[in-house]
């Protein structure tokens, strides 16, 4: 049986580790395991043979020995043991067979030989499983086979359930076969990868070493069905639009630029699908909602991956207090989901930082202007004054430009002083109608939005608000959003002709919500990069 060891070094050396020894050791083994591999092929083994027929998942077998499958371990009083059968798996002594059969495959993460008799522990996700495979079962030419294995090879075995004679659910293998030879060494299994970098550009080591690593992909899986769960209770319809925009809309962000060969025009990858979810409202479609990739071309941050995902929800005759309603329920539910899946601890309660956070019961809802006059300690903000406002941007080291309206000023000093430093979830409302181009104006105050945000740990995570449905107001913000582009803004929306001809036709009041799903993981789990949260993150290239 081949020699295990994998140092750490060496493990990560495709993730190109420090130390100037660690690839020429990456490639001695390599080639010790190439050679392994030209010995199965040299007895007529194929080390890569095709998938197919019946496998017993690993979790299943070991929950046989725990008596969490089919009945109780125990017999009825009286009864008689099915004929040909041996005991329960539950109920076997150490050293006994219970003669009933499995075929069982994984990921070899542990061996041990003793001359005739070798144990090879097999991993399937994250449930792991004892081989025991003897030269008296197996005969010479199967026992041989372990001789070419190393840890990090998948292999599967067929055998009959048993208890080791240390007690051990065991499968005593009439069969061991490779279904799958790495040439390369797993990471140390007890110190996983260590390296950030190799963390993040090589995510299949890190899931091979590490069950915190394949943890988060499952919380992310959880997280996706609970948000789901709820939009479908909800009478919500799950839609899919176009990935592909003729023009970037529905935020202000700077998008990706693709051409298309066939039509000869440049298309855009969507940094919103708010319009098109909006059109479908117009369509008569009363609660829509879609999950999926959006793609923003900004900078890389513990916050910011160009491709991420986004919630959007969009419900007819609804305004943006229903949607904080929403919102409010989607996060409860996720959060209450990810703890009874054992995915996190703490219920409602989440743990972000060095501090808690309570999720429970419902949020308080500030308006932006308040909040903001409260953080420089004035009474009241004007909307009408820029120059004020100008001054206490000075007075606080607030940068700004000289294009910006007052608007603008009072959203850069909320983000600068206040949206920091908001830790329990608060919901901030009422935002000025110059930077929500898409929201309706409030009945009380012309120059606010009925817009929103949900802040927690300091953090965004959605934005809402009831829906702009007056197709010439519309477009006269979507002409002070192309003056500010031409004047420089490069995030600033253009003007969407078939938005514009679809509210023409009618749109209902609408509420709208957008939901930061990473982020969302991020604050569950209690991790401070999006890093964490995504599989395969944007990473800067090599050199």
């Amino acid at each position: 049986m081949s020699d295990p060891s994998t140092p750490q070094h060496a493990s990560e050396a495709a993730g190109e580790p420090a130390g100037a020894e660690a690839p020429a050791r990456l490639r001695e083994l390599i080639a010790e395991r190439r050679e392994a591999m030209d010995a199965l092929r040299a007895r007529g083994l194929d080390p890569y043979p095709p998938g197919g027929g019946r496998l017993d998942r690993v979790g299943d077998v070991v929950a046989r020995f725990d008596g969490e499958l089919d009945g109780d371990p125990e017999p009825a009083a009286g009864a008689e043991p099915a004929a040909g059968a041996g005991p329960h798996p539950a109920a076997l002594a150490p050293g006994e067979d219970s003669g009933e059969a499995v075929r069982v495959a994984g990921r070899l993460v542990a061996t041990r030989g003793h001359g005739k008799l070798a144990f090879l522990v097999i991993r399937d996700g994250d449930d792991e499983v004892q081989v025991m495979a003897r030269l008296d079962r197996l005969g010479a030419e199967g026992f041989a086979l372990t001789d070419d294995l190393h840890e990090g090879d998948w292999i599967a075995a067929e055998g009959t359930l048993a208890r080791s004679k240390r007690g051990e659910p065991t499968v005593d293998a009439d069969a061991v076969t490779i279904v799958g030879k790495a040439l390369r060494p797993p990471p140390d299994k007890w110190h996983g990868v260590r390296e950030p970098e190799t963390r993040y550009r090589h995510r299949e080591m890190d899931l091979a070493a590490s069950q915190e690593a394949r943890a988060m992909v499952r919380a992310r899986a959880v997280l996706l069905a609970a948000l789901r769960a709820e939009l479908d209770e909800r009478a919500y319809l799950e839609v899919e639009t176009p990935l592909l925009h003729p023009i970037p809309g529905g935020a202000n962000a700077t998008p990706f630029v693709t051409h298309h060969e066939a039509l000869g025009v440049d298309l855009y990858l969507r940094i919103a699908p708010e319009l098109y979810l909006k059109r479908l409202v117009v369509g008569g479609l009363p609660r829509v909602y879609e999950i999926g990739r959006v793609f923003r071309n900004e900078g890389l941050s513990t916050r910011h991956n160009p491709e991420f995902t986004m919630l959007e929800a969009y419900q007819a005759h609804a305004g943006y207090g229903e949607m904080m309603a929403l919102t409010q329920g989607l996060i409860q539910r996720a959060a209450s989901a990810l703890a009874e899946a054992g995915l996190r601890e703490g219920g409602l309660v989440t743990r972000f930082g060095e501090a808690e956070v309570d999720l429970s019961g419902d949020w308080p809802r500030r308006p932006l202007l308040d909040l903001v006059a409260e953080a420089v300690g004035v009474e009241r903000l004007d909307l009408g004054d820029r120059a004020r406002l100008a001054e206490l941007c000075a007075a606080h080291r607030v940068p700004i430009e000289d294009r910006w309206g007052a608007g603008k000023l009072a959203l850069e000093l909320y983000e600068k002083l206040v949206e920091p430093h908001l830790w329990e979830p608060t919901f901030v409302i009422d935002y000025p109608v110059e930077v929500s181009p898409l929201a309706r104006r409030h009945p009380d105050d012309p120059g606010l939005a009925q817009r929103y945000e949900l802040i927690i740990a300091g953090r965004e995570l959605t934005n809402g608000f009831s829906e702009l449905t007056d197709p010439d107001d519309q477009r006269e913000r979507f002409e002070e959003q192309a003056r500010a582009k031409a004047a420089g803004d490069a995030e600033a929306m253009p003007i969407d002709e078939d938005y514009l001809a679809a509210m023409e036709l009618g749109l209902p009041p609408t509420g709208g919500l957008g939901l930061g799903v990473d982020r969302l993981l991020m604050l569950l789990l209690g991790r401070e990069s999006i890093r964490e949260v995504v599989a395969f993150p944007t990473l800067r290239p090599r050199g």
